[in-house]
């Protein structure tokens, strides 16, 4: 083919260094925007997001991230929404229930990358977590069954029998729980409630069997309240009891184990440039922390006379005292 001039030449070989430079561009990880989604400034929360970033980071250094805080306002969420839609990032990260609640009911088209998010499959974010299915996946603050068993065995000697109340909201942990528990010679008695006021014969129940209380996280039974009289229960039966955070430790739980929130966001990120490379969210599965720390109150352990074990005594996190 012949060019008509110098000049259609120089147009021609401009249009391809600037498709090229597009395609350049569209590739290069630095132009991929991200939106982050969350609804408060907690020192939990702020650590998330800086280990969200700082897994993203390592691989995709130029990625620019917009943050969205989304509040009780209904009409102030419905306006960041508008605006991430607009924004047309690659993906959407949440940090909390409540903000992928709002992000995962409103926006399928692209995926959602959850992150410090108690029980994902009990509250219906995903299918299961081996396989999420869908658009969404993410980082948990589960701490496994397994390990929540074992730290339970050491520090309650000669333990064998294990018990625990749970609701609708949580029924759906108890049958993987039973099988750890059964695979580490423990038996699992586990007591379902329609409502508080179930809560004082079902643990009479339970301290009249088990050797220790185990606890999941089902807001329908721990209130304020109803978490009072489980403690003080606890307390005057002599029953080691495992709180699921260190809230319920600092109130009188004997011990629970908690999680370093950078690392669940560490996690998330981890998942996103796994996305990011070309892997669909439904496959990839829901991950869980980690870091783990121990942590215990030592007024109830004195009162109950159960002697924590030196070597967790010496890494432990925090000490209730």
């Amino acid at each position: 083919m012949k060019l008509g001039s110098h000049k259609t030449k120089v147009i021609i070989l401009l249009y391809l260094l600037f498709s090229s430079l597009a395609l350049f561009v569209e590739a290069f990880p630095g132009t991929t925007k991200l939106a982050i989604a969350y609804s408060d400034s907690l020192r939990s929360t702020l650590r998330t997001i800086k280990g969200i970033k700082s897994a993203i980071g390592k691989h995709y250094s130029e990625t620019t991230f917009y943050e969205y805080l989304l509040t009780a306002s209904k009409e102030g969420n419905e306006a960041r929404l508008e605006e991430i839609k607009a924004l047309n990032p690659r993906l959407i990260i949440t940090v909390g229930s409540y903000a992928t609640k709002i992000i995962s009911d409103r926006i399928t088209d692209r995926p959602v990358i959850f992150s410090a998010v108690l029980n994902p499959e009990t509250s219906e974010f995903v299918k299961s977590l081996d396989s999420p299915g869908g658009n969404i996946t993410g980082a948990s603050l589960d701490i496994p069954p397994n390990i929540q068993f074992k730290y339970l065995k050491r520090v309650v000697k000669n333990l064998k029998k294990v018990g625990v109340l749970y609701t609708n909201e949580t029924e759906n942990l108890i049958p993987p729980a039973r099988a750890v528990a059964s695979a580490l010679g423990l038996k699992l008695y586990a007591l379902k409630i329609e409502t508080e006021k179930d809560i004082p014969v079902a643990l009479d129940s339970l301290n009249r069997v088990v050797d220790a209380l185990w606890s999941v996280a089902d807001g329908r039974i721990y209130s304020p309240r109803s978490t009072r009289f489980i403690l003080l229960n606890t307390l005057r039966n002599s029953k080691p009891f495992m709180g699921f955070s260190s809230n319920l430790v600092e109130s009188g739980a004997l011990f629970g184990l908690n999680y370093d929130y950078k690392d669940i966001g560490r996690q998330a990120g981890k998942i996103v440039c796994e996305v990011l490379s070309g892997k669909s969210p439904a496959s990839i599965p829901v991950a869980v922390p980690g870091i783990i720390w121990f942590h215990y109150n030592e007024k109830t352990a004195g009162h109950i006379q159960v002697k924590i074990p030196e070597d967790l005594v010496a890494v432990a996190k925090e000490v209730y005292r």
